[in-house]
């Protein structure tokens, strides 16, 4: 418990409003809770929130102590009353989730609470099955990521074990993973393999593609599959090989096909005429093929999960979609 005495300069003010004040990091929803439990007490006793302040009034709070922390990027989870996940699967080490495009997985300059991992860590919090607040706790961290306008199964770990586990499983390949894009122009039926050196310029963040070694180039393979071949678009499915930053959009765009709305890897003019938000990709099945001992994760071996939906499949090419389910 803690207690306040209102002084001059917080007189006149709301309950609410002067709690929300106080504590930035508790999430309005449950200051309005916490009001109405009477955890707050007001000189003694329950208030309501529209209460208005008085000099010397004496305001007690009966709140964990983890909201009085000032704001910081590692405590901005507390201030997410309601985290949003779509889980796919989650046990005692893992879970995995379907991130929706726009979403950025980390904190960065541009977003630092509506986040994957910050809506993972309220979540697990408020299950209590997590909190930094506990002696050498493992923070949870995400084993995998996906750019901000990408959609798609992320991993996280929920244990020390798992993440060093599932890294390596990362590491040496024993993962499958498989996209869906949307891609320009009519695609050659059946199966493909894509592999060429993409050079990364750091100051743009882009890739360029060339079809044999160049200084500082890395391989690149991804195989695809074509799943409907239209005139003007084209359903394909991707299997990453190497997983390389930018390597599908990247990729595609360099044999003539970019992905419809890839931006900086695409057809403005090609975009318009379907006026698309963002790019027709996304991280729709996962498989695990272990190869090696996988300790606490073995039971995952041989098993697969893919998104329920993928809006632009939909949109683009319903009735496949509904066969494939």
């Amino acid at each position: 418990m803690k207690e306040f005495t209102i002084g001059k300069n917080d007189a006149g003010q709301r309950l609410d409003r002067w709690l929300g004040k106080t504590l930035p990091l508790l999430p309005a929803p449950l200051a309005q809770k916490y009001i109405r439990l009477k955890r707050v007490k007001l000189n003694g006793k329950g208030a309501k929130r529209d209460t208005r302040l008085a000099v010397g009034d004496v305001l007690q709070l009966y709140i964990n102590d983890e909201f009085f922390d000032k704001p910081t990027p590692e405590n901005a989870f507390l201030s997410l009353y309601q985290p949003r996940l779509n889980i796919l699967y989650e046990d005692e080490h893992i879970m995995l989730l379907d991130k929706r495009p726009g979403m950025v997985v980390h904190p960065d300059e541009t977003e630092r609470v509506n986040t994957l991992l910050t809506h993972i860590q309220a979540y697990l919090y408020q299950k209590k099955e997590w909190s930094p607040y506990w002696e050498n706790s493992f923070a949870p961290a995400l084993c995998n990521r996906i750019d901000r306008n990408t959609g798609g199964i992320v991993i996280a770990a929920k244990t020390a074990e798992a993440l060093r586990v599932m890294n390596q499983k990362i590491k040496d390949r024993e993962l499958e993973k498989y996209y869906l894009c949307v891609v320009h122009g009519p695609m050659p039926k059946g199966e493909g393999r894509l592999e060429n050196f993409l050079l990364k310029d750091e100051g743009k963040k882009q890739v360029s593609v060339y079809n044999k070694p160049v200084p500082g180039g890395k391989t690149a393979v991804t195989l695809y599959r074509t799943l409907v071949s239209g005139e003007k678009l084209s359903l394909v499915e991707c299997e990453l090989i190497t997983g390389r930053a930018h390597e599908i959009r990247a990729q595609f765009a360099h044999i003539g096909h970019p992905l419809l709305g890839a931006g900086k890897y695409g057809s403005q003019r090609k975009d318009k005429d379907y006026g698309r938000h963002g790019q027709a990709l996304y991280s729709y099945k996962l498989t695990f093929r272990f190869t090696t001992p996988a300790g606490p994760l073995e039971h995952l071996n041989g098993r697969s999960w893919q998104v329920e939906e993928v809006e632009f499949v939909n949109q683009y090419f319903p009735h496949y979609f509904l066969e494939g389910k």
